[in-house]
């Protein structure tokens, strides 16, 4: 039987048993160690904190890759960073072996009809751009033009497209329409604008409607008759029957709209018809008809779409400004920031790594104009050397190389990332291993400052980060109520602030709080 006192003394080790296995855990899924040595049972923990230098630069994104379903149309001048002008690049989707409403006909033998088309024609044919939101003044006046392109559009998402490659402006059958608008329509009566449907959706969406000559859409009629296969699917539609449009702003300073689709709509002039396909007649004899109109073809998800961006030449002024860095967007200003690896791993290698914190403070932004572009809502810390493929492959953050932040505008005016202690790590080891492999392979011959030199000249970017304003999509899981992101993508919305820091603003600084082992 065991005394009181071993009982006690048990209870005391298993206490402390626990306690160290709790701090192991925690130490490997949320820390990093910089050295390698195996630490002794008795060591004694110390932890500390410090802070090291950042420094930051502003770097022109000239173009970035844009995949989205949202079309960009407008122009926008700002008296800061000069104008902002965009417009895109749509297929139209073609649903698979595709068919148009066949005209009626009658069998007498059977007596059954088959088909519902009154003839063998278009009653209207429109392109209609659809938005639901826009940038800017409401009232502005503006015009849009569409063209048709002569050339199927490349899978090349870059927002530094060229337009001109795909359509001829010279041909005058290559214009579908051009169109007056503003971006809050006012012949629109409220009865119209605010109608619901049965389940509470709004049935009206602000649109800019271009109206297409019935005789070419009756060509489509045609060719869906003759060439069945041109229809069969979005590629084949692509390739021989509609290759696209481009959508420009050519009037008009001062609002963006967000596209959500473009869209081809036709009416039809239909027969009523009963169970067997009949007719139906009306009480004086005459054929009982309906026009009905349908979106036959429209951009989507499953096509290209490409969106085009151009700013002024003050941007890239702003861009060279040294006492502070930027973020704008679209397509603007990112903010690179350079961490001192090195440096933490000189000063605390064997130490284990808790935490760093690294904040970025945005100047006070004052509404100097109507219509001021207000700070970027989230922003993605990404290494420098993976920006291509990270919105290319349509990546998620991995808390490694990758993290998300929301501004916080209530209370500090910064992005905070609490915690980048793995992306610190990570590029720490990739060095290391890289020097230990090259050290292996010289052997008596190794000179590390020449080697130290040689990869600094080969991975210039290894040690830097990129700030880069970005939208998060996210899903709603409708059985736990949780919130899943499915997707990051470059923020197209104009936006800015302006960071403190640059290189004569000031070095930011990163808070490491780490853990020493001591005897």
């Amino acid at each position: 039987m065991l005394t009181m006192k071993t009982r006690k003394s048990l209870l005391k080790a298993l206490a402390g048993a626990a306690a160290t296995l709790l701090m192991c855990v925690a130490c490997d899924d949320t820390t990093g160690t910089l050295g390698n040595n195996m630490l002794p049972g008795s060591d004694y923990i110390h932890t500390s904190s410090a802070l090291y230098d950042v420094t930051t630069r502003s770097v022109l994104a000239d173009s970035v890759f844009a995949k989205t379903s949202t079309g960009y149309v407008g122009r926008f001048s700002d008296p800061d960073f000069g104008y902002f002008e965009s417009g895109f690049l749509t297929e139209l989707n073609c649903t698979d072996n595709f068919t148009f409403p066949i005209p009626y006909t009658y069998d007498e033998k059977t007596k059954t009809g088959k088909g519902t088309l009154a003839g063998d024609s278009v009653v209207d044919c429109s392109l209609v751009v659809y938005y639901k939101s826009w940038f800017g003044d409401s009232l502005n006046a503006c015009r849009m033009s569409v063209y048709q392109l002569d050339k199927r559009l490349e899978k090349n998402r870059y927002t530094n497209v060229r337009p001109e490659e795909f359509y001829n402006k010279y041909d005058p059958e290559a214009l579908l329409g051009r169109k007056a608008y503003t971006a809050y329509d006012t012949s629109v009566p409220d009865s119209v604008r605010n109608a619901t449907d049965s389940y509470g959706y709004a049935t009206f969406e602000p649109n800019v409607t271009f109206p297409l000559d019935k005789e070419y859409a009756r060509g489509l009629l045609v060719l869906n008759r003759e060439h069945p296969e041109y229809f069969k699917n979005a590629e084949a539609f692509a390739d021989h029957v509609f290759k696209g449009v481009y959508v420009k702003s050519d009037y008009g300073d001062g609002t963006i709209l967000y596209v959500d689709r473009v869209a081809m709509r036709m009416s039809f002039c239909l027969h009523y018809t009963d169970s067997l396909g009949v007719a139906l007649k009306k009480q004086d004899g005459t054929d009982s008809l309906t026009v009905s109109s349908f979106t036959v073809f429209a951009s989507t998800k499953e096509v290209v779409q490409a969106n085009q961006f151009m700013n002024s030449d003050l941007i890239a002024q702003r861009a060279a400004e040294e006492e502070h860095t930027y973020l704008k967007s679209p397509a603007g200003i990112f903010t690179e920031a350079t961490l001192p690896y090195d440096k933490l791993y000189q000063d605390l290698a064997g130490d284990t790594l808790n935490a760093v914190k690294l904040t970025f403070t945005n100047y006070q932004q004052q509404d100097k104009y109507r219509f001021s572009m207000s700070e970027p809502e989230t922003v993605l810390l990404l290494r420098k050397t993976e920006l291509k493929e990270f919105f290319e492959n349509n990546s998620l953050t991995n808390d490694i190389t990758s993290y998300y932040v929301s501004h916080n505008n209530v209370a500090t005016n910064q992005y905070t990332f609490q915690n980048i202690s793995r992306l610190v790590t990570t590029c720490i080891s990739e060095k290391l291993d890289a020097k230990q492999a090259a050290r292996s392979k010289a052997g008596a011959s190794w000179n590390e400052a020449k080697w130290e030199a040689e990869w600094t000249a080969q991975h210039p970017d290894w040690d830097k980060v990129l700030l880069i304003p970005v939208q998060v999509d996210t899903y709603t899981d409708s059985y736990y109520g949780s919130q899943r992101v499915i997707g990051i993508n470059h923020d197209l919305r104009p936006s800015y602030a302006k960071l403190k820091g640059g290189p004569k603003g000031g070095n930011l600084q990163i808070e490491v709080i780490y853990t020493t082992f001591q005897k």
